[in-house]
């Protein structure tokens, strides 16, 4: 049999800051691993070392994992943004194979959706979970959408689970526990950003990604029951 050939699926971000200036990132993903392909410089500074600022809910050891995965993947995105301020304007267009998606808005929230999508396919063991929404990855889903994806990722995972004769737990205990390690590597990826950046501008990116880590925990419960009406077919309810 001959060897199989790598499905890869790609991701464009461009952002572009007035008449001639922009910086683009052209992100490719193993289609089957969901992990994030050719995304790190061969020379890898200091801050990216696994025990330099390491979470202490991290499981990796440094002998086979030198260096943060999360870490080195971040080393693009701290270069070029390093010399503009989180509060900038970007117009941000993302591009994938199905469609295109194009905003203005802050450098702050622009790069935190590009962070997220590099969060979840890095091959940090705390941030894996969320491959699933890497795959239908939403640039700058706002705090219902996430909650909606994230509880949905979530349920399916557990629907899987019992397909495979496992435990299931319906009661999301399972996904704050997911995100409460979320936001001990969100702290100490801050930490090493506050090291490797001169600017705000990816260290404020990676603090709104925690408010939304942060945030969930506390309100899925009220979130979801807010959605319960749309649900009614489903619940025998008519309108």
């Amino acid at each position: 049999m001959g060897k199989k050939i790598m499905s890869i699926i790609r991701i464009r971000y461009c952002f572009k800051f007035g008449r001639n200036l922009q910086q683009v990132f052209d992100l490719k993903f193993d289609e089957d691993t969901l992990c994030i392909m050719d995304n790190t410089p061969e020379v890898l500074p200091f801050w990216t070392e696994l025990d330099f600022h390491q979470c202490p809910n991290c499981p990796l050891d440094k002998k086979e994992h030198p260096h943060c995965p999360f870490a080195k993947n971040l080393i693009n995105i701290v270069n070029r943004f390093d010399s503009l301020f989180s509060y900038n304007e970007t117009h941000m267009v993302v591009t994938t194979k199905d469609r295109m998606i194009s905003q203005i808005t802050t450098i702050q929230r622009a790069v935190g959706s590009l962070m997220g999508l590099v969060s979840a396919t890095c091959g940090c063991p705390h941030t894996e979970f969320f491959k699933p929404m890497a795959r239908f990855h939403l640039p700058l889903a706002n705090g219902p959408e996430t909650i909606y994806r994230a509880a949905s990722m979530y349920l399916l995972s557990q629907y899987f689970r019992n397909k495979d004769g496992k435990s299931v737990d319906l009661d999301l205990s399972g996904l704050q526990d997911i995100y409460k390690n979320i936001q001990t590597v969100n702290y100490t990826i801050a930490n090493r950003l506050r090291v490797a950046s001169k600017t705000d501008s990816v260290l404020n990116a990676i603090v709104e990604l925690d408010v939304y880590a942060q945030t969930l925990n506390f309100v899925i419960d009220d979130s979801l029951q807010e959605l319960r009406k749309y649900f009614d077919p489903y619940l025998g309810i008519k309108s």
